[in-house]
């Protein structure tokens, strides 16, 4: 019989959808690839048992689409949405001394992601490159992504990344997969996740919350744009702009208050009982989570590009646009300035005496922030900084060619240990549960979507509970056949 294919679109003129979606029937086997107009998108293939069977699927699924608002369309005549790449630039720095870097790893493309923990420190970068090294600067593994790394966040053992491409991939097992797929009008420009829900900010000054299941939760505009900044906890989210800073309530977005700041906000980051907005009028502002008060100011010589604090805001770090980097204590006295000797820091996160940057020259870099080391770069005497080189034989791991792929191990019996959950329908979605004794049955688990088929079943290494209810799956994904 025949290959037949059907192609739809949805594009809407306000760019809140801009998507395909393809059904091909070839036999008994139907493909749907789906995703944003002028990309590959995903793919996902289903057996059934006779042709008719496989047309009348085919049919279904197309049916529910035209119902959605697709239309039929011609592949490659509507061009694909286009994508805001962070432009930044990097002056000279205007410091007298020279931070003194341990170690220095070139990633060769300017750098926004980074995260670093008590096992390894993590880098990605705008040519979609993720990196993780050890504290020492040892390189140990190599993600390749579809498209540039805005941002690299985690929630607690999982890694996720933020790509321009519009999708949220989990890098916390060899094959990373995309978690979350953010709306078509919703151009990334930052990302936070706490327990599942994750929280974007974008060009608009618009913040959106999408839960767990990737399903849509709230979303706020705000009177600003170019949202830079987007930190959660269990009370609010702290949605920074150019207008300064709003604080929605975390279950159903209500304002609970905003903050003008001195300038756009151009990075944020947060403790306990206070957030920090880094900004383009030369300033880090401290505000107070509860009420939006401004606590305290650090003062820069240029825009500061990021931001990041010692445990519970003992010492602010700043990095700005002319590649020098600070340290404040809590009530904003300057403590020193120092050239990064890299370019700027577009982000930056501090460790156990070190503080780590990523840089408009694509490095990252480890510098000692000892009170030691600082007084002795400030007389100039820095240590010899090591340059990291990458292992030619370093394996690179890139994302599943499908959804599918996701979980190309099949077993035949659950190994000692493992967890085994089941995909079930629940109304109009697929959702999936424990099978295995020991764990609350009416949880449901955070799962890959494009590997849910009504009863499949998988097993896992593992499942962590959230407290908001629901299971996430840690370790690698197996198929039961």
């Amino acid at each position: 019989m025949a290959r037949e294919t059907t192609y739809l679109e949805l594009s809407q003129e306000d760019g809140a959808a801009h998507k395909f979606y393809e059904v091909t029937v070839d036999g008994t086997s139907v493909s749907v690839r789906y995703g944003r107009i002028g990309a590959d998108g995903q793919l996902q293939t289903s057996s059934f048992p006779t042709s008719e069977k496989a047309r009348a699927a085919a049919a279904k699924k197309v049916g529910e689409k035209v119902r959605k608002g697709y239309a039929p369309a011609v592949r490659g005549q509507r061009a694909a949405r286009s994508v805001t790449r962070r432009q930044v630039t990097s002056a000279p720095s205007t410091a007298r001394s020279v931070a003194p870097v341990l170690w220095r790893f070139r990633t060769g493309s300017s750098a926004f992601g980074i995260h670093v923990d008590e096992d390894r420190c993590w880098v990605g970068n705008q040519a979609g490159d993720v990196y993780t090294l050890s504290h020492g600067g040892e390189v140990l593994g190599r993600y390749s992504l579809p498209d540039g790394v805005k941002c690299l966040v985690a929630d607690e053992f999982w890694i996720y990344a933020g790509c321009d491409d519009g999708t949220v991939y989990d890098l916390s097992s060899k094959v990373p997969f995309g978690a979350y797929d953010i709306a078509e009008d919703v151009d990334i420009f930052w990302l936070d996740i706490r327990e599942g829900v994750l929280n974007v900010a974008d060009r608009n000054g618009g913040l959106t919350v999408i839960d767990h299941e990737d399903e849509f939760q709230w979303s706020r505009r705000s009177a600003g744009s170019n949202a830079w900044m987007v930190r959660a906890d269990d009370r609010a989210v702290y949605h920074g702009h150019s207008k300064g800073v709003t604080a929605y309530a975390t279950d159903g977005g209500r304002e609970l208050w905003h903050t003008k700041t001195n300038g756009s906000v151009l990075f944020g980051w947060q403790e306990e009982h206070a957030v920090y907005a880094g900004t383009g009028h030369h300033t880090v502002q401290r505000l107070a989570k509860a009420t939006g008060a401004v606590e305290a100011t650090y003062r820069c010589d240029a825009a500061v590009y990021s931001c990041a604090t010692s445990p519970d805001g003992r010492h602010v770090f700043a990095g700005d646009y002319s590649s020098s980097v600070y340290c404040f204590d809590a009530d904003g006295a300057r403590l020193w300035k120092l050239s990064t000797g890299c370019g700027s820091a577009l982000s930056m996160q501090y460790l156990d005496g070190r503080l780590y940057l990523v840089t408009t020259d694509g490095s990252l870099v480890c510098v000692d922030a000892s009170e030691a080391a600082i007084a002795d770069a400030q007389q100039g005497s820095v240590p010899t900084a090591m340059d990291v080189k990458s292992a030619a034989a370093l394996p690179v791991y890139t994302p599943a060619a499908s959804p599918a792929a996701v979980a190309t191990v099949t077993v035949a019996a659950a190994p000692a240990g493992g967890v085994v959950v089941e995909c079930v329908q629940q109304g109009g979605r697929v959702r999936v549960q424990v099978v295995s004794g020991g764990f609350e049955p009416s949880w449901n688990v955070q799962f890959p979507r494009g590997i849910r088929e009504v009863g499949a079943r998988y097993v896992v290494e593992g499942l962590h509970p959230a407290a908001s209810g629901f299971y996430r799956v840690r370790g690698e994904i197996r198929r039961l056949v």
